[in-house]
């Protein structure tokens, strides 16, 4: 299947400073591409990638399940931590799971993580029965565009694919288990109301971590999808000032550099 117009991976190359963004679950890169942009700007290497079943229709994304979506990031990180110095991982709601897991597993190789609204728990109550569930009903209603800007529209999925859905439960199982392994600075960034990821969750990850520098931000004004929504700007100026106290030759990569696709 052709990827939807706008659903495409973003990369540009940079600076020695590398950020891999990972997106969210029945979403697609263009939530986060006005941020790659803006990183990209600033000098730093940038890879933003499309994860398996994404960006496409949503019947593809019932044929993956987290150990692809994964397995995509890693791939990333492991290109970006061959063209860069320094590697920092940013994620969005189930990106946010993926950011954990790689640092969890990955260590120094990780200067810094950025998570906004995170993912951590499948909260509903009937995701107890999506093992059954899911061979006898192949979809449930969308998830997208959570967001209180008006105007601004998030490009993802109108349907949720049950067997997907169960693998994320899955896969959040394992996050949560793993959290305490995960050492890095983290900078997390949180709407208070969020009507696909509990407030819950931040709360949960900020305890597990193993992490000394963390720093926790409320986005008072913006809802799930906050890099489209009216925190944008701020979580785009946090994160790069984040980056550059950590990396402090970020400043210097910014030198003759532009953006690119």
């Amino acid at each position: 299947m052709p990827v939807l117009p706008g659903a495409e991976p973003f990369r540009h190359e940079g600076g020695e400073v590398g950020v891999l963004l990972c997106h969210g679950f029945t979403g697609s890169p263009q939530s986060l591409r006005p941020w790659a942009e803006y990183l990209a700007e600033r000098g730093l290497t940038v890879a933003l990638p499309l994860l398996p079943g994404h960006g496409t229709r949503w019947e593809d994304l019932a044929l993956t399940g987290w150990q692809d979506w994964y397995a995509e990031v890693d791939r990333e990180l492991r290109a970006l931590s061959e063209r860069c110095s320094r590697v920092f991982v940013f994620g969005l709601s189930m990106g946010g799971a993926l950011t954990l897991r790689l640092a969890a597993k990955h260590g120094d190789a990780i200067s810094g993580i950025v998570l906004v609204n995170p993912f951590n728990k499948m909260r509903d109550p009937m995701a107890f029965a999506l093992p059954v569930v899911r061979h006898l009903v192949r979809s449930t209603k969308g998830i997208a565009s959570d967001i209180a800007k008006e105007g601004s529209e998030e490009l993802g999925y109108t349907r949720v694919p049950l067997h997907a859905a169960h693998s994320l439960r899955r896969f959040s199982q394992l996050v949560d288990a793993e959290l305490p392994q995960v050492t890095q600075p983290l900078l997390l960034l949180h709407s208070p109301q969020d009507h696909v990821v509990s407030p819950a969750d931040s709360a949960r990850i900020l305890g597990r971590v193993s992490s000394t520098d963390v720093t926790e931000i409320l986005l008072e004004q913006s809802y799930h999808v906050a890099t489209l929504d009216h925190d944008a700007d701020r979580i785009f100026d946090e994160s790069h000032a984040f980056v550059s106290r950590l990396a402090p030759d970020t400043k210097e990569s910014r030198e003759g550099t532009t953006a690119g696709g």
